[in-house]
């Protein structure tokens, strides 16, 4: 068995490398977190490579790598996990700094721990102790990459291109249902990412002189921002926002009013309701719902100006039945309708899928026996709110895809202070070892 005061000495030597994609990024740290994941797997006798772009923009290399199976014909399980993390944020806010692990309560705080080094760890430290001793009954390919948290899409590229394909794949970038639940997610939304620039002028003008007759690009925004966000009475996005939804089933409705309510969940969070509704109706609307949310406004300054320049940042989460090719054009046509005289857009567009997967195939079903004997628990069949986004390249190639984790509400993910539970982390060596092996028996 792996050892779990080893693996967290892994994770916490992982974790000390600021490998941070969003925000300008460190791209020397991506590039060492990407060195210290192939050394890994090179030392239990495997074979791997770092995959960079050969022409600018460089982007962080893509960890592609084998661990052979002990014996001949024994299927291929591809393993992903992604070695970039969020910018830490305003460091005061955290307790300890966000590079510099620490222990406590039962927990590893630093910047990562949770999403997802701590998360995927599990599958590569096991597989390679496994390799290493000859007892590994299915060949691991490994893909990590630096991108997840970033708009790019060089792992789905690789994926695409790659013409092996695998028996199945396993991804740990979610979380358990609650601290004793495991989940098994067999569904995820998509997305369609937009950076927005609004300008209203060349400088900014005084306010005492030119305001109420100057173009306000703050104001301007606000218009914009209006056309695409919620209904503040009912939290749905306007009408040609969500086209294309597939309702849930009604088998899928009946086991999520089972699952915890809204409400705690939200509290659990940190967050509060958005509407009256919000707790009532939170797992149909993360699961299967579309959703709209603004990240990032950045506009004036704190003086008596009327401001000529605006930047924002938004999300469309998409849900099953809908695509981003579809939908992206529909936001612009939003935005753009909003748009004064006298203003002007630039706006960048990114697209990922929205991911299904049959929680019948075989490899779901040996999923489900390996995360109740790793727990003890039968694990609960969801979607996900969130996005991933190599999900979709996995299920145009028709490669069945177990998507796990260990992960909580209380980690804090994208978050100061984000943690990962010990325990998490040894469910994670446990469940990793039972996957191998129930794997082992695909045909």
């Amino acid at each position: 068995m792996t050892d779990l005061d080893a693996a967290i000495h892994e994770l916490g030597d992982w974790l000390r490398i600021p490998s941070v994609s969003t925000a300008g990024g460190n791209p020397e740290a991506l590039v060492e977190a990407a060195g210290w994941a192939l050394r890994r797997i090179e030392a239990a006798g495997g074979s791997g490579e770092l995959i960079t772009s050969p022409h600018p923009p460089h982007h962080p290399p893509l960890v592609v790598g084998e661990l052979p199976a002990n014996r001949e014909g024994a299927p291929t399980i591809l393993i992903y996990g992604h070695y970039d993390v969020q910018d830490p944020g305003d460091e005061s806010r955290w307790t300890t700094p966000p590079f510099e692990p620490d222990i406590r309560d039962g927990r590893l705080y630093a910047r990562g721990a949770s999403d997802d080094k701590g998360n995927f760890l599990p599958l590569l430290l096991v597989a390679c102790e496994l390799a290493d001793a000859g007892q590994l009954g299915v060949n691991v390919r490994v893909l990590i990459e630096g991108e997840e948290e970033t708009p790019a899409d060089t792992a789905e590229r690789w994926m695409a291109a790659d013409e092996r394909g695998a028996d199945a794949a396993i991804v740990f970038d979610t979380g358990m249902l609650d601290a004793d639940t495991p989940a098994l997610t067999v569904g995820t939304r998509g997305m369609v990412w937009a950076d927005l620039v609004v300008t209203t002028g060349e400088r900014p003008a005084q306010s005492g002189e030119f305001g109420g007759a100057a173009l306000n690009v703050v104001h301007v925004l606000h218009r914009l921002l209006a056309a695409v966000l919620p209904d503040p009475e009912t939290g749905r996005p306007p009408e040609p926002l969500r086209a294309g939804l597939e309702p849930p089933s009604p088998e899928e409705l009946a086991e999520w009013a089972q699952l915890p309510p809204g409400d705690r969940l939200l509290a659990e969070a940190g967050a509060r309701p958005a509407d009256a509704r919000a707790g009532e109706e939170l797992h149909v609307r993360t699961m299967a719902g579309t959703s709209v949310d603004v990240h990032r406004v950045v506009a004036g300054a704190p003086r008596t100006i009327v401001p000529e320049r605006a930047e924002a940042s938004l999300s469309v989460r998409l849900a099953a039945g809908q695509r981003s090719e579809e939908i992206a054009p529909v936001l612009e046509a939003l935005l753009r309708a909003a748009l004064p005289p006298g203003a002007e857009l630039e706006l960048r567009l990114h697209g990922a899928e929205p991911s299904r997967f049959d929680p019948s195939a075989p490899a779901l079903e040996a999923a489900r026996r390996a995360l109740e004997r790793a727990t003890g628990v039968a694990p609960v069949v969801v979607r996900s709110g969130g996005s991933i986004p190599i999900l979709a390249a996995f299920a145009a190639r028709g490669i069945p895809t177990i998507v796990g984790g260990f992960a909580l509400p209380e980690d804090r993910i994208h978050a100061p202070d984000e943690s990962y539970r010990i325990a998490s982390l040894e469910l994670g060596l446990k469940a990793a070892r039972a996957l191998y092996e129930e794997l082992a028996s695909l045909r």
